[in-house]
């Protein structure tokens, strides 16, 4: 329904601005002649604006609600009028699963999760450009120095007084007479956290 309002207006926009340009009062045989040749070229760009599908259309942003099942689409807003948040990175795409008619449509997202979105979110239709991009192998160290990126040290390299894992003889991550699971700089478990259910074994 909303690709027929946009096809009838553009046509209705183009028809006017046609009527316009052919109210000269004189014409003589030879602008007749080229007004026969541009009535076939304007039926011929009426039918190819009918057969025009803006929803197929790659680069076309809308709400999900305009579009229709098996788009490809990225840059998805999650609340209407708050901006695209999902589907950004180079060369992802999310696919719409569900006929956008109800309040919420199903999109799968690059990660293999389907995700309910709100029909009058706005997302455009293709995919990011730029798919090589995680393909790309950097030359040197320095190379991630400059994106930004900070060398990452093992936790068992380093001193007791730098990390937990740290000291010991040997690689291991115990601290004392005892192991220790895996734990961050500052002591928290990395894996499953504190324990936090009571022992139910009474001594």
């Amino acid at each position: 329904m909303a690709l027929l309002r946009g096809c009838t207006a553009s046509l209705n926009l183009f028809n006017r601005l046609l009527h316009q340009s052919f109210r000269a009062p004189n014409r003589n045989l030879s602008s007749v002649a080229a007004d026969v040749h541009n009535q076939s070229t304007i039926e011929n760009m009426k039918r190819d604006l009918l057969n025009l599908d803006i929803n197929s259309q790659i680069g076309s942003c809308m709400p999900i609600a305009s579009m229709r099942i098996g788009t490809f689409i990225h840059n998805i807003e999650v609340n209407p009028g708050q901006g695209g948040k999902l589907v950004r990175a180079a060369g992802t795409s999310a696919k719409i699963l569900k006929e956008p008619k109800s309040r919420y449509c199903l999109i799968r997202l690059p990660s293999g999760a389907e995700k309910l979105i709100d029909t009058r979110c706005r997302a455009t239709v293709g995919t990011v450009s730029n798919p090589s991009h995680g393909a790309k192998k950097l030359r040197k160290a320095g190379q991630s120095r400059w994106l930004g990126r900070r060398p990452v040290v093992r936790g068992v390299a380093m001193n007791p007084v730098d990390h937990p894992h740290g000291g010991g003889e040997g690689r291991s991550k115990s601290s004392g007479s005892y192991g220790k699971g895996s734990r961050t700089p500052w002591g928290k478990p990395c894996k499953c956290g504190f324990k936090t259910a009571k022992n139910r074994r009474r001594n």
